[in-house]
């Protein structure tokens, strides 16, 4: 079997004494390919950095809402420039944040804003953190659609049902992390059960949010994402090879290096 972790951030300094081991254990698991996620400017330009040192990685760059408030002047234009790198294959981590305090609600929108353009212009599929904020996050991606075609990921969903389907009518992947084995999450399996199979994605969010029966296990990292597509596809009604056969192949359409 094959899988996709389709977001990690494996420049998280959690990883600089075991970069070599998590990855060679994701492979060694089945993780062939692994995104890995910018959270600011800096975080970005590592992830390109990984990625052409990795051959099973590849890199998202763009600012995360939490980071807007600490971006400098220049750091969205070198944003603009590392999304022309080859190994680039998804801008974000994007989105809007309510549950922290971090940046002005305006300057997350502003840059969402930002990302969800620069995704049209370079056909690069977004990457969408939402956090106590659903009917926002809807209303400026359907200003974005009406500017044209999207191309994303709802990234760690836990949104509503309902919110997952417009997601889907606008274009977008919904993406699932650990938080979806947990018990407490038996309504947020619901919702995965009914995203279409040719929409719907798995991830890790490593190094946070480990899945169940490794919950305890710090720092999360890709090989754990066996676990999270072991849930899904049990909740779904598929075998784990089908679920990883669909989730790897979906994944590998929206997310590829480009030359």
């Amino acid at each position: 079997m094959r899988f996709f972790d389709t977001h990690c951030h494996l420049d998280d300094e959690q990883f600089d004494p075991i970069r070599e081991d998590i990855i060679a254990r994701a492979v060694e698991a089945g993780v062939r390919q692994m995104l890995a996620v910018g959270v600011t400017a800096e975080s970005s330009q590592a992830c390109t950095e990984l990625a052409d040192k990795y051959e099973p990685v590849l890199a998202a760059v763009g600012i995360q809402p939490n980071y807007c408030v600490e971006a400098k002047p220049g750091d969205w234009e070198r944003i603009v420039e590392l999304s022309q790198y080859p190994n680039v294959a998804a801008l974000g981590e994007t989105g809007l944040d309510r549950y922290w305090d971090h940046s002005p609600f305006e300057l997350q929108q502003d840059y969402f804003d930002r990302h969800l353009r620069l995704s049209q212009q370079t056909q690069l599929p977004f990457v969408v953190h939402l956090r106590d904020c659903e009917e926002e996050i809807l209303q400026m991606l359907r200003e974005a659609r009406s500017r044209g075609r999207l191309t994303g990921i709802m990234h760690s969903f836990t949104g509503t049902e309902a919110g997952a389907a417009e997601c889907v009518e606008l274009g977008l992947h919904i993406s699932f992390a650990g938080m979806v084995t947990y018990k407490k999450s038996e309504e947020l399996r619901n919702i995965a059960a009914t995203v279409p199979s040719e929409c719907i994605l798995i991830e890790t969010d490593a190094p946070y949010l480990s899945p169940h029966p490794r919950r305890g296990h710090r720092p999360n990292e890709p090989a754990l994402v066996v676990h999270t597509a072991e849930c899904l596809a049990e909740v779904r009604g598929v075998t784990i090879q089908e679920f990883a056969q669909t989730t790897t192949l979906t994944a590998q359409g929206l997310l590829r290096r480009r030359g």
